[in-house]
């Protein structure tokens, strides 16, 4: 395994916290690790680490594999295919692994644009956040063809802890994220509104966490999430900008099932309401600052008054 990880090379392209952890796990595992990002302060932070940073098309035509980590289906068809985009550059038989949460159409059509120029595509959104990222123990819900998942291995061994195989056709992967994220984005919401519902009946924040978590009504996000409550830290893990966006994917394909998914819709809407209140680049605990202020509760730490 050794030798051959070492002979792989892999673009991180996104150096956010979640490309960031992947990239540092595909060094750590030995891999030839390059990582680009629009922010010149994270491929410099990369670098620092031990990577490479910068000029990702004089390094395409070396590489093995390009794990993208970017927010959304624009900015992953631009990394791709856009003007600089990484596609057209790559040999034959290197794969793109697609880590962003996007519908499965775009993934079909990404699919198709990629096996046109003899480029493999794995389906690949990821769970698990930051700390797991830079573990390798990401849970990778993955889809695409025997070729595709062969050439990708070496990166799926670095980051993943499990690797959930979904199938041979691309977009099962993202569809399986689709119901990851209604359940994370419900449950977020659903403990900022426990949480401040309990305050209205006299219950601490942190009484309210170690009860609940020992519990049948806690969750893993809630037992992740309501700590940056009680510490008042909203430093961004993982933003509330995240929610309108992976919440609005959902009820795309929904809709496009004709399926209802009225709970889902009721958490999204107080997704919008923290991001007209100016949270969206606040941790995605900070949504408990919307039930806070419409209750006239003041929540722990410097940023906890109502009018956050």
């Amino acid at each position: 395994m050794g030798e051959d990880m070492k002979r792989t090379s892999v673009l991180v392209i996104g150096l956010g916290s979640m490309g960031f952890g992947m990239a540092q796990s595909c060094l750590r595992a030995g891999l030839a690790t390059r990582g680009v990002d629009v922010n010149p302060e994270a491929e410099a932070r990369f670098a620092a680490s031990g990577g490479q940073a910068g000029d990702a098309l004089a390094a395409a035509a070396d590489l093995d594999a390009v794990a993208v980590v970017v927010l959304n289906a624009v900015q992953l068809e631009a990394v791709l295919f856009g003007p600089e985009g990484i596609v057209p550059h790559l040999r034959a038989g290197a794969v793109v692994i697609a880590c962003p949460t996007v519908a499965p159409s775009v993934v079909r059509d990404m699919a198709a644009r990629c096996a046109g120029r003899g480029v493999h595509y794995l389906d690949a959104p990821i769970s698990g956040g930051a700390v797991k990222a830079a573990e390798g123990a990401l849970s990778i819900m993955a889809s695409g063809p025997a070729e595709a998942f062969e050439a990708a291995g070496p990166v799926l061994e670095a980051t993943a802890a499990k690797v959930f195989r979904l199938g041979d056709v691309p977009g099962a992967g993202s569809a399986m994220k689709a119901v990851n994220q209604l359940l994370a984005g419900v449950h977020i919401a659903a403990m900022g509104e426990a949480m401040a519902f309990g305050m209205t009946q006299g219950v601490r924040p942190d009484t309210f966490l170690e009860v609940i978590s020992q519990c049948a009504g806690t969750s893993w996000m809630l037992e992740n999430r309501a700590p940056h409550v009680i510490e008042g830290d909203y430093t961004p893990r993982s933003q509330i900008a995240i929610w309108p966006k992976d919440l609005g994917i959902v009820l795309d394909i929904a809709r496009e099932a004709k399926f209802a998914a009225p709970i889902t819709a009721a958490a999204l809407q107080q997704y919008m309401v923290a991001v007209g209140m100016g949270l969206a680049s606040e941790d995605d605990a900070a949504i408990t600052k919307v039930y806070a202020r419409n209750a006239g509760l003041k929540l722990p730490g410097a940023g906890g008054g109502t009018d956050d």
